[in-house]
């Protein structure tokens, strides 16, 4: 499970990178990035999101490691509970809730 998790998310990590240079708001954030300074939406888009995401993902690749090098089983799920939580707490951070303070976004449009 701990390898399978860590692979997901990196495949997911790749399609969010590809996604990220097609989005519109990214072009528009990074042409006009003095502009786009201004406006907090598109900083969280530009900027805060996408940093987040990869700090969550460099979190559960580190606790996967650390995991893998246990020698007791109860050893390596604590390890797996913490930096992965860790790495959780920091994608549900990220993600654009309609009530998140960071960026107001609906669910549907």
């Amino acid at each position: 499970m701990r390898h399978w998790t860590a692979t997901i998310a990196h495949i997911q990590l790749l399609i969010g990178i590809t996604l990220y240079f097609q989005s519109p708001v990214i072009k528009y954030f990074l042409k006009n990035f003095n502009e786009a300074r201004q406006s907090f939406d598109l900083i969280f888009f530009g900027l805060i999101h996408s940093t987040l995401m990869l700090i969550a993902i460099v979190v559960l690749t580190i606790g996967s490691a650390l995991a893998k090098r246990k020698a007791r089983d109860t050893e390596k799920f604590k390890t797996l509970l913490v930096w992965y939580v860790i790495a959780l707490l920091i994608i549900f951070i990220a993600i654009p809730w309609p009530f998140s303070p960071l960026a107001n976004r609906p669910y549907f449009r």
